[in-house]
């Protein structure tokens, strides 16, 4: 069995699904140290001009953790995001399509960033019927603090026998107690795929939405590359 591991992210880009795929099971890494102004606030989409971020503004005192961090609630980044949305995707082939379910995660009040992310995932999940994938919380888990026997926790706790990683991970990871502890490493090499855009030029690493709004549909075997 095949475990991905990952800090929840905020409307993710294709990559982070492609690991989703891969894996039969994949755990939110939400118990580990919040990074600031990486991927768990905020994320990109595309504008008529270049490509826009669209932030989540949190409360974050170090070293809190991923699941710790609050939302900052006094600036209004819901309505904000919203006319991003509309204004840059109105006009897509499926925008009518998801943004009832967009503006349903939006409408709703969000206390705790980690639950904001997790929820987003699990709809986008359920859109490219990956329903049949198991996904758990890393806080559910008694684990060690030590990065590499976490991440072996973790696959032991689930009955993996096989990690799967990014590409970047032997760069952190200690191989040696993978090996000891009978858990396989295997690596996500991920090939961002080309589609059909708004405004011009392809500008890739974007939040899933904007293929969504794209490509509707199609999404999921793109991804899969078997269109």
């Amino acid at each position: 069995m095949i475990i991905a591991i990952h800090q929840p992210q905020f409307l993710p880009w294709l990559g982070y699904f492609d690991k989703i795929i891969k894996a039969d099971t994949f755990c939110y890494l939400d118990n580990v140290q919040y990074k600031k102004n990486e991927w768990q606030n905020r994320n990109r989409i595309k504008t008529i001009n270049d490509t826009q971020w669209v932030t989540v503004p949190v409360h974050y005192r170090f070293p809190q953790k991923v699941k710790e961090v609050k939302i900052n609630n006094n600036v209004n980044w819901r309505r904000k995001h919203l006319q991003a949305f509309i204004t840059n995707y109105g006009k897509a082939p499926y925008f009518s399509d998801y943004f009832d379910m967009v503006n349903e995660i939006y409408t709703r009040e969000w206390e705790w960033l980690s639950e904001l992310n997790i929820h987003i995932i699990e709809k986008i999940i359920e859109i490219l019927n990956l329903k049949q994938k198991t996904t758990i919380l890393a806080s559910e888990m008694d684990l060690s603090d030590d990065p590499t026997d976490r991440l072996i926790d973790i696959c032991k706790s689930l009955k993996g026998d096989t990690y799967l990683s990014g590409p970047s991970g032997e760069n952190y990871m200690n191989l040696r107690r993978f090996k000891e502890r009978k858990v396989d490493v295997i690596y996500q090499y991920f090939t961002h795929p080309e589609y059909p855009q708004l405004f011009g030029g392809f500008k890739s690493h974007l939040s899933i939405l904007d293929m969504l709004f794209n490509c509707g549909p199609e999404t999921i075997q793109i991804l899969r590359g078997t269109r």
